[in-house]
């Protein structure tokens, strides 16, 4: 409880200092969704959007969470269809889209951009992608060595992503 606590905590300074959105996740040992947690994070988010992270992908049964999420207030879902690449997940995530009431579900989770036409005919109302390139690589990474280069975000992959969502 005390957990929960603290982060109820955090999400009452993200919102106050200017956050729109939060993200949680919590799973009872059992595997199933904390829902005393949510209940308590959607009362500290207040007016702001509580997104419900790919915990749900953890889950047994990711279509009654959902439903449960959505009767706390949750009001996004990230998810991969339950796969470790959201591509595997596509019949799931077209089942979450059939079923999700208020809930907006974010499709996330190793999605390539050539991947998005196909996330998208689920009826996903959003996609979630890292478009991760790498700058600096015929450089040291400091003084201590270490491998050469970091990640970016690669603008590239961004025009193509929404490229790709405009079909």
């Amino acid at each position: 409880m005390e957990e929960i606590e603290l982060v109820a905590a955090d999400i009452e300074a993200a919102v106050r200092a200017g956050a729109g959105g939060v993200v949680i996740g919590a799973l009872t040992p059992a595997g199933e969704a904390d829902l005393a947690a949510v209940a308590r994070w959607r009362s500290a988010a207040g007016a702001a959007t509580l997104v419900f992270h790919r915990a749900i992908d953890a889950t047994p049964d990711p279509l009654a969470v959902l439903a449960e999420l959505g009767a706390e207030g949750v009001d996004r879902v990230l998810t991969s269809g339950g796969a470790v690449r959201s591509i595997d997940g596509v019949d799931t995530l077209a089942r979450m889209v059939a079923t999700r009431g208020d809930v907006e579900i974010m499709a996330g989770g190793g999605i390539r951009t050539e991947d998005i036409p196909a996330i998208l005919a689920t009826g996903v109302q959003a996609v979630h992608l890292s478009a991760r390139g790498q700058a600096g690589l015929d450089a040291p990474a400091g003084p201590g060595g270490g491998t050469a280069g970091h990640d970016i975000t690669d603008p590239a992959l961004v025009v193509a992503a929404v490229t790709a969502t405009r079909g």
